[in-house]
């Protein structure tokens, strides 16, 4: 793929992957791997791969994410339980985001904070340019460190664990790419 097309499909990725998440997916082929689990989510025809982090936060989750016949582009999320189902779809903001794993360089970046109609999540997807380098790196990291700015506002920071994200990382590629179409 050249860069404009990994561009593209990722761009496409983003818009894509909130619809998905406020249908309600059959999990399965969950496994654990320390603080992380790998799954598979499917609904009818669609089927989506995950390793996620479920124990630094009682109301958030830090996952990756593949779809089936684009294992090449996987996104980064984290999901927000909020107290309500929300009343529409909408971007509510694009933020300056840095995201660091360990004492590795910060990488700067942006990120969409977008909710869902009948969902009562609250997500968080990044715009990531090297999505290889940023696995590679949580695989063989302790932990992931997120600071989003909030204008004048101190900045919403967040850390996630990353004790099992090599092996969840590693059989979420591995489910996607096996994957029938």
């Amino acid at each position: 793929m050249t860069p404009y097309s990994t561009a593209l499909a990722s761009a496409t990725l983003l818009l894509i992957a909130p619809l998905t998440q406020a249908a309600n997916f059959n999990m399965e082929d969950i496994q654990s791997h320390g603080q992380w689990q790998s799954m598979t989510l499917t609904l009818g025809n669609e089927h989506h791969f995950r390793a996620v982090e479920t124990h630094s936060y009682s109301d958030a989750t830090l996952s990756l994410n593949a779809t089936q016949n684009v294992c090449d582009l996987p996104w980064l999320e984290v999901r927000v339980t909020l107290e309500e189902q929300q009343g529409e779809s909408k971007t509510v903001n694009l933020v300056p985001t840095r995201l660091r794993i360990d004492e590795q360089p910060a990488v700067d970046t942006m990120a969409e904070f977008i909710t869902e109609r009948g969902d009562n999540g609250f997500y968080v997807h990044f715009y990531l340019a090297d999505m290889q380098t940023l696995m590679r790196q949580m695989e063989q990291g302790e932990q992931l460190f997120l600071g989003f700015d909030r204008g004048e506002q101190p900045p919403w920071y967040m850390t996630f664990q990353l004790e099992g994200a090599h092996q969840a990382i590693e059989r979420m590629q591995t489910l996607c790419e096996t994957a029938s179409p």
